[in-house]
């Protein structure tokens, strides 16, 4: 098996290379984090790690993430759906546009949404209620964000889906959410679970486009990594590191809790 045939080099070589790519750029910088957090002890690090302070963002960035990814889980496969489904005039440039928040500068999606949904923007002035600098303001720009991730995972999962499936539901009397519920979804929803990890670690991490707009108030609207680069500035990198581990290993559970799920989920589909 290993001395398969391939247009890349051999598994020795291929393998040594991946390892040594993984290592430089993704196992050393984790490393350094736990090395630089360790240099507190145990109870500075905890005392960091817990205070009330850091607890609020904390409460902010993980709630706040889930809710987006979860929005952005309705509302990417109701995207991908019309994208694979319909033919319109604009669903090509209804399709660039979903890529758009891979390509604009997060800063400049902060300014932008923070212009938008100010008390007195375009959006903003029209609602009963305030958005930004509010944790809906945060919430708002960590959904931005977010859908892409979902609309790409699904996407090509519904564009190979037969649709005889949905025929033969049908002529056996079954109500569309019926044919949705039990035909769709178990298909559907592996990549589902993916795009709603991916979109979930990306809010968890995010910083340019939700300074602007959270307002970055102590114990309401200040996120995590707005903490982080605060300690960083005032040359607190042990401080910086030990909060960057809690996020680090919380974020590493839920991710590994929803792959463990979409796993499951795979095993229970029919060959």
């Amino acid at each position: 098996m290993l001395r398969s045939h391939s247009v890349l080099p051999g598994f020795n070589l291929s393998l040594g290379i991946a390892v040594l790519y993984l290592g430089l750029i993704v196992l050393i910088p984790l490393a350094a984090v736990f090395f630089s957090s360790a240099q507190l002890g145990w109870e500075a690090f905890w005392s960091v790690a817990t205070d009330a302070q850091v607890v609020a963002s904390y409460k902010l960035t993980f709630g706040a993430s889930f809710l987006a990814a979860l929005a952005n889980a309705a509302a990417g496969l109701l995207v991908a759906w019309v994208l694979v489904r319909y033919e319109f005039p604009g669903r090509r440039l209804l399709d660039a546009m979903v890529d758009l928040p891979f390509a604009l500068p997060t800063a400049v999606a902060g300014i932008a949404l923070t212009t938008l949904y100010a008390p007195n923007g375009w959006i903003g002035s029209l609602l009963p209620f305030k958005v930004s600098y509010t944790p809906l303001g945060v919430w708002v720009a960590l959904t931005f964000i977010g859908l892409p991730f979902v609309v790409r995972t699904v996407q090509p999962v519904l564009q190979d889906l037969p649709r005889e499936q949905e025929e033969a539901a049908a002529l056996l009397g079954a109500s569309r959410w019926q044919t949705f519920r039990h035909v769709l979804l178990p298909t559907l929803l592996p990549a589902l679970l993916t795009g709603f990890a991916l979109a979930f670690a990306r809010a968890l991490g995010e910083y340019g486009s939700v300074i602007f707009i959270a307002g970055n108030i102590p114990f309401q609207t200040e996120i995590t990594s707005l903490l982080i680069i605060g300690k960083v500035e005032q040359q607190d990198t042990a401080g910086a590191a030990a909060i960057a581990v809690v996020m680090l290993v919380t974020a590493f559970v839920l991710l590994l809790i929803l792959n463990l799920l979409q796993a499951w989920q795979r095993r229970r589909l029919p060959a």
